[in-house]
């Protein structure tokens, strides 16, 4: 297994500050959530940037990973809108032509995987109608990804159209695709008391592309730092051992960009004394 952090817990920090710190305290991946000033996709400039990140990883011996969950990138007054369930074409396409660049740019990079979620619904239609969009722009996003070999991790979300992990199987089966795995969100299990923990690992083993990691409560999506939630980090680190997971495991602290050196330095202290030797 590998250590990293996810960068949209360095939301004040320029994208080679972020990576030089995390760099410095020892993660070898960094999973990098592109955003309006971390190697934002539509910004024409972005080969240049990117090229100067790779080196940087190079430099520290790291690995990294794409992340699509900016909160206001692609609109800057709705909150992860639009999405692939949008009603609105135009806004759907918005979604993918971000997706698609969103795996250029990690090819770019060098990465193992981008990682994307299913997006809220706004509206109400049947469920089948919004299954429905969600294959469809999916299947696109892989058509896309198929040129660069990318993977692509998928993250069930507490309060999203696909929030659970039965859900999860449901899109994986219909969609059935080599590079469509799993980000496994240890916290949302926790939060949305979402069966057992170490049957989902096994289960997805062979499609486990990417880990996000942190504390939290049940029926409470607040992602806290370690030791400020209920779950036994012992144990998920056993758990991830068992199946011989050796991909990234990301610390996300989304919240907690105002103290993100110090955070990110705790964090590391605290899961280097549990990680496997």
């Amino acid at each position: 297994m590998i250590l990293g952090y996810v960068t949209n817990g360095f939301a004040h920090h320029t994208l080679d500050d972020a990576v030089r710190i995390l760099g410095d305290l020892g993660y070898r991946s960094v999973a990098i959530t592109l955003d309006q000033h971390h190697l934002n996709p539509f910004d024409d400039q972005w080969p240049e940037h990117a090229a100067r990140i790779k080196r940087m990883l190079s430099h520290y011996g790291m690995r990294c990973t794409v992340e699509t969950g900016a909160r206001f990138l692609l609109d800057p007054e709705r909150k992860h809108q639009p999405t692939l369930l949008s009603t609105d074409p135009d806004e759907r396409n918005r979604r993918i032509e971000f997706l698609c660049l969103a795996i250029d740019l990690a090819a770019n990079l060098g990465a193992d995987s981008v990682s994307l979620w299913s997006g809220a619904a706004e509206d109400h239609p049947a469920a089948s109608t919004h299954l429905d969009q969600l294959r469809s722009g999916l299947r696109d996003v892989l058509g896309h990804a198929e040129r660069h070999d990318m993977r692509l991790g998928f993250e069930p979300e507490p309060g999203m159209f696909i929030e659970t992990m039965a859900q999860f199987e449901r899109i994986h089966d219909v969609i059935d695709h080599p590079l469509f795995g799993l980000t496994l969100d240890v916290g949302h299990v926790h939060c949305l008391s979402d069966g057992d923990l170490l049957a989902h690992a096994r289960r997805w083993r062979g499609k486990l592309f990417n880990v996000h990691l942190e504390d939290m409560r049940r029926g409470r999506h607040e992602h806290l730092p370690f030791g400020e939630g209920e779950i036994n980090f012992t144990e998920v680190i056993g758990i991830l051992t068992a199946i011989d997971y050796t991909g990234p495991v990301h610390v996300e602290l989304s919240r907690h960009s105002h103290d993100a050196p110090a955070t990110a330095a705790r964090a590391f202290d605290f899961l280097s004394a549990l990680w496997p030797k």
